[in-house]
């Protein structure tokens, strides 16, 4: 069965959120007037008293830039002596709560603590490490890993060694590092070698070696990368996906199909992996709060259109389906829209 991800024709020059400019693409946006005192007070209401007035706090969360949220919260602070995402835990519950609390947290912080959680407890939750490493920019992730510093004293690089293991731990660590290239100008002859190794290290041989994959995917540039995809099809006859499916296997099969379709098309991927979220009995709530969220002011317009594209549906539409009362609210209030 082919697939939307085997599609590579409008691969080079279409644009990519990786170097997407802040909020062109969001659905949230500043809002205009804002006083950040005033929001505060608002807030303080919603919470003081016997019943919280979510609606409230629903309303100015998803209403208010990150940047504006952030003087929300210092305001908040000044006026009552306590740390706004504090009393939102205290106060309210569940999946709104998470939603709520994401909304109030800085996204670098955000993305840290996701991935604190991924890392707490015995094992660790591969899927939102793929996730997060997979899609951010280099500035993304120095940005969560001085974070993480900041709050733990230590080396999240370290810290993750400690838990995971293998091909895997070795790529997932060249991310965390953020050390990918940023060269925007694209080195066709150096696509097309990385392309030769690619194949002779999985397509040709038998066994494959993992090492040459992790090495090209985890430090190219997104521009050199896409290339190397064309380049790749043209030299192998399948996609380099197809080829990664083909010859690996569990968590590091996974991380690299997860960076081949983000440097294709991180809305799309996004997309799929809120499909996901929501399709079959239950809903992943966790991975849907942190999508809404950390895309919400960077490229969920796309996002939407992408889903629109893949699923026949509108991603609010498969919210309001899959979740109720004021979670799906607060959700369809960032969302922003129906396609």
């Amino acid at each position: 069965m082919a697939s939307m991800w085997d599609d590579l024709e409008s691969l080079v020059n279409s644009p990519s959120s990786f170097e997407a400019p802040s909020g062109k693409r969001g659905t949230i946006r500043p809002k205009a007037g804002f006083n950040g005192g005033d929001d505060a007070a608002a807030l303080r209401k919603a919470i003081k008293g016997l019943g919280t007035d979510e609606a409230t706090l629903v309303e100015i969360l998803t209403h208010r830039s990150s940047a504006q949220r952030q003087l929300v919260c210092e305001a908040y602070k000044e006026a009552t002596g306590r740390a706004l995402v504090e009393d939102l835990k205290g106060d309210t519950s569940g999946p709104l709560e998470e939603l709520l609390v994401a909304l109030a947290t800085p996204p670098a912080a955000f993305d840290c603590h996701e991935v604190m959680k991924a890392m707490k407890g015995v094992g660790t939750n591969n899927d939102v490490l793929i996730e997060i490493f997979s899609s951010r920019s280099n500035q993304q992730i120095a940005a969560l890993t001085d974070v993480y510093l900041q709050e733990t004293k230590k080396k999240l690089t370290l810290d993750l060694k400690g838990e995971i293991s293998g091909g895997f731990s070795t790529a997932l660590l060249l991310l965390a590092e953020g050390k990918r290239e940023e060269i925007t100008a694209v080195d066709t002859e150096k696509a097309k070698k990385d392309a030769k190794t690619l194949y002779d290290a999985g397509e040709k041989k038998w066994g494959t070696d993992e090492s040459k994959f992790i090495d090209v995917l985890c430090r190219r540039s997104v521009p050199q990368l896409r290339q190397t995809l064309l380049e790749y099809k043209n030299l192998s006859g399948k996609t380099l996906q197809q080829s990664i499916q083909a010859e690996m296997s569990g968590e590091l099969e996974e991380l690299l199909v997860a960076i081949v379709k983000c440097v294709k098309s991180v809305p799309a991927y996004f997309a799929e992996r809120l499909h996901e979220s929501m399709k079959g009995g239950g809903t992943d709530e966790s991975t849907l709060n942190r999508i809404m969220v950390s895309r919400s002011e960077i490229d969920l317009l796309d996002i939407r259109a992408e889903f629109k594209k893949m699923y026949g549906r509108s991603l609010l539409s498969a919210i309001k389906s899959d979740v109720s009362g004021l979670h799906e609210n607060c959700l369809a209030s960032i969302c922003g829209g129906d396609d």
